[in-house]
């Protein structure tokens, strides 16, 4: 099963920038991305080397529940979505900044 690198660029979708993600990325250089919903470990990984140049350790995946609100008298929901922790290998480092 051979993915090429155009199907490969739209499995990240943006990096998550909070405090918690900051945190993780400092000590123990894992970062965070929002990923597509139908993409998998190995898909994430190769999409990260592919993007940003350096090699994955390892790859968590989590679907986050989308919440539900209220607008007025009707109730809404969100969308459900994918998150994905990406540890990377010692001598590695991505940086937002610069990318």
């Amino acid at each position: 099963m051979s993915i090429n690198k155009f199907q490969l660029s739209g499995v990240l979708e943006s990096p998550i920038i909070s405090e918690k993600s900051t945190l993780s990325a400092e000590k123990n250089k894992q970062f965070v991305f929002k990923v597509v919903k139908s993409s998998t470990k190995k898909q994430v990984k190769s999409a990260v080397e592919l993007m940003f140049g350096v090699e994955v350790d390892s790859v968590h995946v989590l679907n986050v529940k989308g919440k539900q609100k209220r607008v007025g008298k009707s109730l809404g929901q969100r969308s459900d979505w994918k998150k994905a922790y990406v540890k990377l290998k010692p001598g590695h480092d991505i940086e937002f900044s610069a990318a």
